[in-house]
């Protein structure tokens, strides 16, 4: 069974490179293959990664809908081919894109061929990691049922701190089977107050650890580069292996 490590937090917190970061990790750490699932509607989880995309899941779903559906060709041989043409293959890890959301009309018939499928492909990876919006509804209705980490992203902001706990009490109450949630505090230029930390501590979400700010993630960004290719010896590297190290097995 795979072992599925979903990301969330509030927009501008650093939750897809910190992703991107996870997926390095597990690559290095020898779990691979690792499935990265970009189900945020801004998807960008390819730029961190280095990858240009072409083909997500929502246009599966479109074609689908309209009835785009070759002649002498099943339903399900379809959407199989179709879903094998959207997984973007790397080295150590593939890539999946949900896509936007979906438009007016039903699609509970393709959600379902979907479904399906998705539960075939993740079958074939030790490790998942699902970058998501704030809102969790994205893995409650397409993705895996099961989440082994809700691995949440803050900075140090107040109104960051508890949108992260507003999100873990949301994701709680889906039913996707949740076993264990921790934050993280992203950006930090100082050690974390008092404050911070007694509030973590009256609501039960565990703090993971601190990444600090670091200026290559910036640069990277600014250039265009895929910032998994950061150095290992960068301070915001170090500090989320070092994290990762604590959470995962």
């Amino acid at each position: 069974m795979s072992f599925s490590i979903a990301l969330a937090g509030k927009g501008g917190t650093g939750k897809t490179t910190v992703s991107g970061m996870l997926i390095k990790y597990l690559v290095k750490k020898e779990k691979s293959p690792v499935l990265a699932v970009d189900a945020d509607s801004n998807a960008n989880l390819n730029e961190v990664l280095g990858f240009a995309v072409t083909d997500t899941l929502g246009d599966v779903r479109e074609e689908m809908k309209k009835g785009n559906v070759p002649r002498g060709m099943t339903k399900d041989i379809f959407i199989s081919m179709k879903m094998e043409q959207a997984v973007a293959e790397s080295d150590g890890y593939d890539l999946i894109v949900m896509g936007r959301p979906e438009g007016s009309g039903c699609y509970c018939a393709a959600n379902t061929l979907l479904t399906g499928f998705l539960e075939k492909l993740t079958d074939n990876y030790p490790y998942i990691v699902m970058d998501n919006e704030a809102g969790m509804e994205h893995i409650s209705r397409l993705t895996t049922k099961n989440v082994d980490i809700l691995l949440i992203v803050s900075d140090t902001s107040r109104r960051s701190i508890e949108s992260g706990i507003r999100i873990n009490e949301l994701a709680k109450s889906l039913n996707i089977g949740i076993k264990k949630s921790y934050i993280i505090i992203n950006q930090t230029r100082e050690p974390l107050s008092d404050i911070i930390l007694n509030r973590l501590k009256e609501t039960g979400l565990e703090l993971a650890g601190s990444i600090p700010e670091d200026q290559m993630v910036y640069e990277f960004d600014l250039n265009g580069q895929p910032t998994v290719e950061m150095p290992e010896d960068s301070k915001s590297i170090k500090a989320a292996y070092t994290i990762f190290d604590k959470i995962i097995d």
